[in-house]
């Protein structure tokens, strides 16, 4: 997580910091095991098929390894992908809505897609985040205590 470290100012801290889920790894296992099963049959064609999940693989390995999720006090850090890497830097006074999503498997295994909603119409989604729910609620904790802050003690 040095690229989110390095990001953040001397004034901010970061609070919290979720990875991607080693779910990421599972549609190229998947690839791999059926053409090594198909290899008798199919030949040249399953070996290009275990080729391709191979490869898949290793992307989505780095990916994993690469990737960082991380909640200062003043915003959310997203550095995510490989080769093709998606950043994203949200304030928090910006954000409208944060909520996670888990289907069936990702409640069994613990991963989700991540939804924050920013500035308007702005959408950005992550997907097979660990612990998602974790997430959300530490983002919702810190934007609660972040306008706490900002406006000060309320008095009676």
């Amino acid at each position: 997580m040095d690229l989110i470290d390095h990001e953040t100012p001397d004034a901010e801290r970061v609070i919290y910091r979720a990875r991607l889920h080693w779910a990421v790894l599972l549609g190229p296992i998947l690839v791999i095991i059926i053409g090594g099963l198909a290899l008798r049959s199919q030949g040249h064609h399953a070996m290009a098929l275990v080729t391709f999940g191979l490869i898949w693989g290793i992307a989505s390995y780095v990916s994993l390894q690469r990737s960082e999720i991380g909640l200062t006090t003043k915003k959310i850090l997203v550095n995510v992908g490989y080769p093709l890497k998606r950043s994203h830097e949200i304030a928090l006074g910006k954000i409208v809505l944060v909520d996670y999503y888990q289907p069936s498997l990702g409640a069994m295994l613990n991963f989700g897609k991540i939804i924050i909603a920013y500035d308007g119409k702005k959408k950005s989604a992550i997907r097979l985040v660990s612990h998602p729910a974790e997430f959300v609620r530490e983002v919702q904790q810190q934007i609660v205590a972040s306008k706490h802050v900002s406006t000060g003690p309320q008095s009676l």
